[in-house]
């Protein structure tokens, strides 16, 4: 069959395990072409039969489901959509387990192997190195807009914006003929047809986030968080505890996770102590924890069975000290930062060389193609996204408010003015 390009999906569901009786209530697909460029999309809420799990985290109530239809209903259509593309997710493995249970609750076999869904969350290791593992971590390094997130189709079209902005960035890499292979190769079960109507979620009201689901969104990879199983693990960790509260059946789901992902219960005491005292440096970002913050804190320290002397050290402050002053002593001593970070207009000290990555952000006086062209000219890289291997962020205005901004401040990255880039490039000419 001709390869007619990618599938992004997103699920939204009842919980994390299907193991465990959860159940997808909404859909959404986004299909890109092979050159990257975003084509049709699809929604639909579901009815599981069962609660709904947590509806502060994805907005969805009883009301809102009593007249969709269930999986069984749309899973001819679903599948059609997916035909001849690659199968595409922010932490594929999530999704795959999903749709292999439910069709296998309807009798049907999926050739869906683990392995076989293209991972954003995976690829960002090789296109976003030192990125956290949440889609808007990743969306931010590209300025792609990530608006009501844990609606399935505002994630599905960032991760089919973020999965545009691979393909652009490198067309040759080895993931996707070996995917497009997969895609040529695979058949989907042969399901009755149906024309039922998929129903769109009602949006009359924004979804209020907790102060957990927002600095999740922003949490660094950790020394850890670097293969494939831990990254998946994490992920279900930040997904089980973003409402702050973790249920017998989340704890007991993680533990199966964890142990199909080899992960022993020593490693995951270690993974889960990192990872509180990430969210402790990034609620302490400010200077200021507050009261809200803090009960927060407790609450994870006590889900994620934290030392109590680890809690009370975290809440005084004491590793956000030491975690700011390794940063600090980082930036001071990393090669080619003899730099100011700032990035202040007139500052003389920034210096460039040729191979270096730069990348543009935001509206300029020119095109940013002409930006651009200058760049190459002196022997530099414009650069799509903002990793800690980029060397400057180029800003209209320094104090951008931009996903791309956010994070080079994160990594200590000198976001300098047009006009200063242009004096360094004159400098470098001469």
């Amino acid at each position: 069959m001709a390869f007619e390009g990618y599938a992004v999906v997103d699920f939204e569901t009842t919980g994390f395990s299907p193991a465990h009786h959860h159940r997808i209530i909404e859909i959404a697909i986004v299909h890109v072409d092979p050159w990257g460029n975003i084509g049709g999309k699809w929604e639909t809420v579901l009815n599981p039969m069962r609660d709904l799990g947590p509806t502060h985290v994805h907005g969805l109530r009883g009301a809102d489901v009593k007249s969709a239809p269930m999986f069984e209903h749309v899973a001819s259509q679903f599948l059609g959509l997916l035909a001849n593309r690659v199968l595409v997710a922010h932490n594929a493995a999530f999704e795959a387990r999903f749709l292999n249970a439910e069709l296998a609750r309807m009798g049907a076999f999926s050739p869906l192997q683990e392995g076989d869904a293209l991972c954003t969350m995976r690829l960002a290791s090789d296109f976003l190195p030192g990125s956290g593992r949440s889609l808007a971590d990743c969306c931010a390094a590209y300025d792609i807009e990530l608006v009501n997130a844990h609606e399935a189709l505002a994630d599905a079209e960032a991760t089919a914006y973020l999965l545009s902005a691979y393909l652009h960035q490198d067309a040759a890499y080895r993931a996707w003929t070996h995917h497009k292979a997969l895609a040529e190769t695979r058949r989907w079960p042969s399901l009755e047809a149906t024309n039922t109507q998929w129903v769109s979620r009602r949006r009359e009201a924004l979804i209020e986030r907790s102060f957990l689901h927002d600095t999740m969104a922003v949490l660094p990879a950790s020394g850890d968080d670097t293969d494939a199983q831990t990254r998946g693990y994490l992920a279900q960790l930040d997904q089980a505890l973003a409402d702050g509260f973790l249920s017998v059946g989340e704890a007991d789901s993680l533990r199966d996770l964890a142990t199909d992902s080899g992960i022993g219960e020593r490693r995951r005491a270690r993974l889960h102590s990192a990872y509180f005292e990430d969210l402790a440096n990034a609620a302490w970002a400010d200077n200021v924890l507050s009261d809200f913050e803090e009960a927060q804190l407790r609450l994870v320290g006590q889900l994620l069975d934290i030392p109590a002397s680890s809690v009370a050290d975290a809440l005084s402050g004491q590793s956000h000290a030491a975690e700011a002053q390794v940063q600090l002593s980082s930036a001071n001593t990393a090669p080619g930062r003899e730099t100011s970070l700032g990035g202040a207009e007139g500052s003389t000290d920034h210096q460039l060389k040729a191979g270096d990555l730069i990348v543009l952000t935001g509206e300029m006086a020119e095109p940013r193609e002409f930006y651009e062209e200058l760049l190459r000219r002196r022997g530099l890289v414009p650069w799509a996204s903002v990793t800690k291997k980029v060397k400057m962020l180029v800003a209209d205005d320094p104090d951008s408010l931009s996903g791309k901004a956010r994070k080079a401040r994160a990594y200590g990255t000198p976001i300098i003015t047009v006009n200063e880039l242009i004096r360094l490039l004159e400098r470098l000419e001469g």
